[in-house]
């Protein structure tokens, strides 16, 4: 998107390609393509580079035993072209990825990218602009609210807002409406985070029972936790793989989370659990993704958010290596078996 804004504004000739473009089976075919985008757009200097997916010919070199692999050749290519001893003049190269860390040092060195703009998911204004940009052309109903529609969608990016739109109007037209209401916004929301609701995936009385108790544990710890958001929602209508779902909604975006908050968001996702020992007197499977989200958070609470009194402010593992799933053979962890 970046890039179509900077050809559109900049005026000058744009050449627009992507990385995987380069690479061919025949060996210095990449090679010569790279000198020849690079001498046309010297002959039309002032020009504008974009290449997209930059990580087909960028990545780490040196990785196989290959030393005149294809692609090296080509980013050895494009490297001398961006920096070499010829100074390239009047050429500007952007590229894009979401691979960053793969890309070769020598690629985002100063003098040949010499800026990198990370772009991160949109925060709760700028989602209700992007909204309003995704709706031109269909029909609202009075009651849509985007500012709602923004805090009920932490973490979209601006395409997951683009298809939560098109699911809004989908649902309109199955229920034979020409209007899009907060109704239909809301029941695509839920399409999209929780799945398709399954008329056939119908619970039995006694399921039905302990999915309601179990739901309204949490909605109750929620209402009686000082910290916690707010209770937005709660179903158990099964949809996807819940069978229930209580839904929070922060009031305003948050970037810290105090000791406090994680606290009484660890007692949440216990409520359903403590709810069904309590009411049925036994407990069921129903609370999986609870004791393993709740699991999560302690575990980061500990290690790396130093919250612990018994092991004190100290991060264990941030490196990555504390995760035994993710560990190496030949790598030991960054602390004593005795503190695992």
């Amino acid at each position: 998107l970046i890039a179509r804004a900077v050809a559109g504004e900049a005026g000058v000739p744009f050449f627009a390609l992507t990385g995987s473009s380069f690479v061919e089976l025949f060996v210095g075919v990449g090679a010569s393509r790279v000198r020849d985008l690079f001498a046309d757009a010297r002959k039309r200097a002032p020009s504008i580079i974009f290449i997209d997916e930059i990580d087909a010919i960028g990545q780490r070199r040196g990785g196989s035993f290959v030393t005149n692999d294809e692609r090296e050749q080509t980013l050895n290519q494009l490297l001398s072209e961006m920096d070499g001893f010829d100074p390239t003049t009047g050429v500007v190269v952007m590229a894009a990825t979401n691979r960053a860390e793969i890309l070769d040092p020598a690629l985002l060195r100063p003098g040949r990218f010499d800026r990198e703009v990370e772009i991160p998911l949109p925060n709760q204004a700028e989602r209700a602009a992007i909204l309003k940009v995704h709706i031109s052309g269909k029909h609202l109903a009075p009651d849509v609210d985007f500012d709602a529609v923004a805090r009920a969608t932490p973490g979209f990016s601006g395409a997951d807002l683009a298809n939560l739109i098109n699911e809004a109007a989908i649902v309109a037209v199955r229920h034979d409406r020409n209007e899009i209401f907060a109704k239909d916004i809301d029941e695509a929301r839920d399409r999209i985070i929780l799945g398709r609701r399954d008329a056939s995936n119908a619970l039995l009385p006694e399921e039905k029972q302990s999915v309601a108790v179990h739901e309204a544990g949490h909605a109750l710890v929620a209402l009686l936790s000082k910290h916690a958001d707010p209770v937005a929602k709660i179903t158990i209508l099964p949809a996807g793989r819940a069978l229930g779902v209580t839904e929070q909604l922060p009031v305003d975006e948050r970037h810290l989370y105090a000791e406090s908050y994680l606290e009484d968001s660890l007692a949440i996702r216990l409520g359903g659990r403590a709810s069904e020992m309590l009411v049925i007197g036994e407990a069921s499977t129903g609370a999986s993704s609870d004791l393993t989200g709740a699991t999560n958070l302690a575990v980061r609470m500990v290690r790396d958010w130093g919250l612990s009194p018994l092991l004190g402010p100290i991060g264990y593992g941030s490196d990555g290596l504390a995760d035994t799933s993710t560990q190496l053979p030949g790598q030991s962890r960054p602390y004593a078996e005795a503190t695992q």
